[in-house]
């Protein structure tokens, strides 16, 4: 388990004050000029140099990602742009730091914005999260009253931030859609190129990173890159929060080393699987957008980037959704399918028309009123799909699909045989279901 030394969320269940005064006892705003005046190429290298990948799913470099900004100014302000639209179903961890431990993100927020020369820093809050706001709110006016950010602050950086709240609008988790609701427009993805840190926020170059990300960055910067990366395995380094819902005895919100097995995981911190591991059906580990993993496939896994890719999933956001066998997995499965159906913005044909499709199909595959050709039909559609739209809804829409075909065909099929054979429904044809 990851010892209390090498915690960066010190506050992450509410214990202690969250405010300036209980951030300070904690460490935080601790030699914060120092790591200023060390400049941009050397806030920038000591990231790089941590091998910190952004936790908001994608794992991009977030060292290479602030190194893409422009290194010559040509007159225009550079922003940067913090992604608080947590909005991904199973996924609850931004809003603890938001809530908790507001002045970590703040902090992170001016070191970042040194490390890419932004004078001005956007977070996009998820409409849901109204306490959050509040409380976000309040520790960016305690910062300005301490003149610890603003203009001609303490610290000789000038860095002025926007809370900026959404409306509820999960494809605003996207960044450019989430650009284009910030400018007051329709929360739709851009074509890409051109890519934010060339043309962003009123046609200026945006960074956009994660909560947890930029959270992590003040303690990297004190401790050094090399502490990090010290954390976890090569690829894989640091620290991570993961939050495990679904049928475990003591669903949580944790800090835990990357790499740590599922099943050590799990025991230490949930207090293991809710009837025991014989009854372990399936986990979807990174949030509701990357493929389920059989339950005897999960259990000896390496959280971590990685070691979910080596079982056929991704590590994404880290929101483990654990379902043991009184699951309907198919039912699961067709329940997130609506969910995407809903929050398509209809931009993209594949995605406006297919999510539809594909609710509508894992409709009648959940009562079994489908026929076996259909299975490999839908899987034909999510790869029609995936990859062919502007953003990745339609990846996300997809997945989900094709690791239930791929792990669970067998129940799909059985489920269209007792239809066919035990229903005195009309369209039933057991012709078809003996294929």
């Amino acid at each position: 388990m990851l010892t209390d030394e090498n915690r960066i969320f010190t506050n992450l269940y509410g214990r202690h004050d969250w405010g300036l005064k209980g951030a300070k006892s904690r460490g935080q705003w601790s030699g914060t000029k120092a790591l200023i005046n060390k400049g941009r190429d050397w806030i920038t290298d000591e990231v790089k140099a941590s091998g910190l990948r952004g936790r908001g799913g994608a794992g991009f470099p977030t060292g290479l990602k602030w190194s893409f900004m422009p290194k010559v100014s040509d007159g225009r302000p550079h922003y940067l742009l913090v992604n608080a639209d947590e909005s991904e179903p199973g996924t609850c961890k931004d809003r603890e730091i938001l809530r908790h431990d507001p002045h970590l993100l703040i902090e992170g927020c001016l070191l970042a914005a040194r490390g890419m020369d932004a004078n001005l820093a956007f977070i996009y809050v998820r409409g849901e999260f109204m306490r959050e706001r509040q409380r976000l709110e309040a520790a960016v006016e305690q910062a300005y009253e301490a003149k610890l950010i603003g203009k001609n602050n303490i610290h000789g950086w000038d860095l002025d931030i926007i809370v900026h709240h959404g409306a509820g609008a999960y494809i605003c988790g996207e960044e450019t859609a989430m650009m284009e609701s910030i400018e007051g427009k329709k929360g739709q993805p851009r074509l890409k190129p051109p890519f934010p840190a060339g043309i962003g926020i009123y046609g200026n170059p945006t960074t956009v990173n994660n909560v947890e990300s930029i959270a992590s960055v003040p303690e990297i910067l004190r401790r050094g890159g090399s502490w990090f990366a010290g954390l976890g395995r090569e690829n894989n380094t640091g620290t991570k929060l993961f939050c495990v819902s679904g049928h475990v005895n003591n669903p949580s919100t944790f800090e835990e080393e990357m790499g740590i097995p599922f099943n050590e995981m799990i025991e230490k911190h949930c207090g293991g699987i809710r009837g025991g591991w014989d009854n372990l059906l399936a986990v979807i580990p990174g949030g509701s957008s990357v493929p389920c993993v059989k339950g005897e496939l999960i259990q000896n896994a390496i959280m971590d980037f990685d070691g979910l890719q080596a079982v056929g999933s991704s590590l994404g956001t880290a929101a483990v959704i654990v379902m043991d066998n009184s699951t309907d997995i198919i039912k699961a499965i067709w329940r997130l399918s609506a969910f995407y159906k809903h929050e398509s913005c209809g931009q993209c044909t594949p995605c406006r028309e297919g999510t539809g499709w594909m609710m509508r199909v894992m409709e009648r595959m959940v009562e079994g009123r489908a026929q076996k050709r259909e299975i490999d039909m839908l899987f034909d559609v999510t790869k029609q799909i995936e990859g062919h739209t502007i953003c990745a809804l339609g990846d996300a829409a997809a997945w989900p699909i094709q690791g239930l075909i791929k792990n669970f065909r067998h129940v799909i099929e059985e489920r269209i045989d007792n239809y066919t054979y035990n229903s005195d429904k009309d369209g039933a044809v057991p012709s078809i279901a003996a294929e």
